[in-house]
């Protein structure tokens, strides 16, 4: 009795904790220690175990349903808090339009506070033994031997693995991942850092890209003797930047031939094709299980092998099964908060349509496709949240109507999104924004093969982001990316902080990306230091780089003429559909609202179209590195001014990397205005 009351004092002030921290009183109590069939209505279980919490989100959702039902007329605030715990998903959790709140009577699904709450769509393996199958353990390296431990999956009902694939053009995804101590593991992989160079291509179809050679056929020699080992493997993979290096693709290995050192692939072969000095990597091989943190799953057997980092006992393994953690359809004024999301095998959490609701606090790891998806809707939010070890992405927004430039409004804001793309390595940015009007402001992202944050719609503002050592697996890539279509205006980037953005090998990367004629982009207010190639504008129009700051870039502005020359039928496709069919990629530019919203654009067609006419580079400060690398072609077409380009332009203290001006600098005599440095970044 004395524990049940001391448990009970305990509950209660964690509620007015609750209460002091968000204002509100919880009504429905979930806890491991529950049962669906008591009330809900106390934080834990009574003296005799007759009444208490609920144990599952889906019987507190219900309860809510016919709370919600009861009081139609009177809405009120709801709150349901869960303590912590790992709850083990079987099916997603869904909402829909009779699980919302109102506007000033929200529905809240919280953790208890100071408690870890974890929605996990796997299941905990167990029983690890030692490998004894002497023709596993033949083809095992002998390093590993004695530290690789193996379970039978399909013992502990785990029966559908999912189907490998992915890469460019594909989509895709792992199936069946495993997840050690609350981090991805590697599926077992040659070389276990970095790529096999392609030596030769041996291909009977050329493929020439403007002067780029290979072939169409993968069949290619490659370096080293290593792949040789893969010989009689069941199942073996490669991922390879076959040809451009922004374009990777998985793909099964068909034959090996260890004596001509040569690889063929299966088809269907990569749309671009194979180079001479591409790279690639074996992985789901299990004689490449050679290192700590290496697994290989047998999907004949169901066998399990792992290479555990630290003792297996003293970690938990869980392998992902559910596709979709959390589902919200047509549900509006709904918050998610403080709760972990792990162990999905596609995306965690999915919004389509409805309106306002919020994702907070949350933690999102270790899924084989993206973190939150949001799809219509209007003013829904994902703020102060951490996502990493995503296979894919980490948020995309697209909402707002095109056609009448309504903007949706949804926000992604003081989020940190680091160490994601695992498994689709390009185009998965942390952010994608499609549509009109999304915001992206004060997120931390770092550390991605990859781009940061893509756009593509009207209106979008990218602002007081931090975006560090992305696109490191690719070149011909932009840490800020949108491209091709002229109708597509109005996004505002603008004191963002991009720095030590430099490529893969450093060849090269670019900071924003303006690709293909992407127009009336303003670029403004950002400090790029260590970038290469910071602002690029790829033969577009009327776009803005104004105020901005310049630090050791090489170069600091790209400007192209690309429709012009080598790019011309992209353009000229576009005119022809304008003149034909008065659109351009199906919009009606010259109609209200992008006559009204947009007045350069009616006359586009009329103005030397596939010219980069209306570029502004104006008020830059440039220090170090190279100023630019404008086309000559495009140069007399772009107004420059006012941009301090020589001498010291009076920074506080570049050393210890405050880039603030001084009173006297000379750049603010030319017009330049401060940038609020001290806002950029998570708050």
């Amino acid at each position: 009795m004395r524990y049940h009351r001391i448990r009970a004092f305990v509950c209660v002030l964690a509620c007015l904790a609750m209460v002091a921290t968000h204002g509100w009183s919880a009504d429905i109590y979930v806890s491991l220690d529950g049962m669906d069939t008591w009330s809900g209505t106390q934080a834990a279980p009574n003296a005799d175990r007759t009444d208490g919490p609920f144990r599952t989100l889906q019987r507190a959702r219900d309860e809510l349903r016919k709370r919600n039902a009861a009081n139609a007329t009177q809405r009120r605030n709801f709150v349901v808090e869960i303590a912590g715990g790992t709850y083990e998903f079987t099916e997603t959790l869904t909402f829909g339009q009779e699980d919302s709140g109102a506007e000033g009577a929200e529905i809240v699904y919280q953790a208890r506070e100071g408690q870890q709450v974890r929605l996990c769509g796997g299941r905990i393996v167990r029983g690890f033994n030692a490998v004894a199958d002497e023709a596993v353990r033949s083809r095992l390296d002998p390093s590993a031997l004695n530290n690789v431990v193996q379970a039978d999956l399909k013992a502990l009902g785990v029966r559908d693995f999912g189907e490998m694939g992915g890469g460019f053009g594909l989509g895709g995804g792992p199936g069946l991942e495993l997840f050690f101590s609350d981090r991805p593991m590697t599926l077992a992989r040659w070389p276990n850092d970095g790529f096999i160079k392609i030596t030769e291509v041996l291909g009977a179809t050329p493929v020439d890209v403007r002067g780029t050679k290979g072939c169409k056929e993968a069949n290619f020699v490659y370096e080293g003797d290593r792949p040789r080992r893969w010989v009689g493997e069941k199942n073996a993979w490669v991922l390879g930047y076959w040809f451009w290096d922004w374009a990777e693709q998985r793909q099964r290995v068909a034959s090996i031939d260890p004596e001509k050192h040569s690889l063929t692939l299966a088809e269907p072969y990569h749309g671009y094709g194979y180079r001479k000095g591409q790279w690639f990597y074996g992985f789901n091989i299990l004689a490449e299980l050679d290192s700590p943190g290496e697994w290989y799953l047998d999907r004949e057997t169901g066998i399990l092998y792992f290479w555990p980092p630290s003792p297996i006992d003293g970690g938990q393994a869980v392998v992902s099964e559910l596709a979709t953690l959390v589902s919200m359809k047509d549900v509006s004024h709904v918050t998610l908060r403080g709760l972990v999301f792990e162990a999905a095998r596609g995306t965690a959490l999915i919004v389509e349509n409805g309106e306002g609701n919020q994702i907070v606090d949350c933690l999102f790891r270790n899924v084989g496709s993206s973190a939150v998806s949001i799809s219509g809707g209007s003013h829904h939010s994902v703020v102060n949240c951490e996502i990493t070890g995503t296979g894919d992405g980490g948020i995309s927004m697209y909402g707002g109507d095109r056609a009448r430039l309504s903007p949706s409004g949804h926000v992604a804001r003081n989020n940190h999104i680091h160490h994601w793309s695992r498994w689709n390595r390009m185009y998965r940015p942390a952010i994608m924004m499609g549509g009109v009007g999304q915001v992206a402001s004060h997120n931390l992202i770092e550390h991605s093969p990859h781009m940061a944050i893509g756009f593509g719609g009207n209106d979008h503002v990218i602002e007081f982001n931090e975006i560090h050592d992305v696109c490191t697996e690719s070149n011909d890539a932009g840490a800020i990316y949108a491209g091709r279509d002229w109708t597509q205006r109005g996004t505002a980037v603008r004191y963002n902080y991009l720095h030590d953005i430099t490529g893969f090998e450093q060849r090269g990367c670019v900071g924003v990306y303006l690709d293909d004629m992407y127009c009336g982009t303003k670029i403004t207010g950002n400090l790029f230091r260590n970038v290469t190639m910071a602002a690029f504008i790829g033969g577009g129009r009327d776009n803005i780089v104004d105020n901005n700051i310049f630090v050791d870039c090489k170069p600091a502005l790209h400007i192209d003429a690309r429709a012009l020359g080598w790019a011309h039928d992209h353009a000229d496709g576009w005119i022809a559909e304008g003149k034909e069919k008065g659109t351009l990629s199906g919009t009606r530019f010259r109609d209200p609202p992008y006559s009204d919203r947009y007045p350069e654009l009616p006359a586009i067609l009329d103005n030397d179209p596939a010219a980069p006419r209306g570029n502004v580079v104006s008020r830059n400060i440039c220090v170090g590195g190279k100023w630019d690398d404008v086309e000559g072609k495009a140069r007399p077409m772009v107004q420059f001014r006012d941009n301090f380009l020589e001498g010291d332009p009076g920074f506080v203290d570049a050393g210890a990397g405050n880039y603030q001006l001084r009173d006297d600098s000379p750049a603010l005599k030319l017009g330049f205005q401060r940038i609020p440095l001290d806002q950029i970044g998570r708050k």
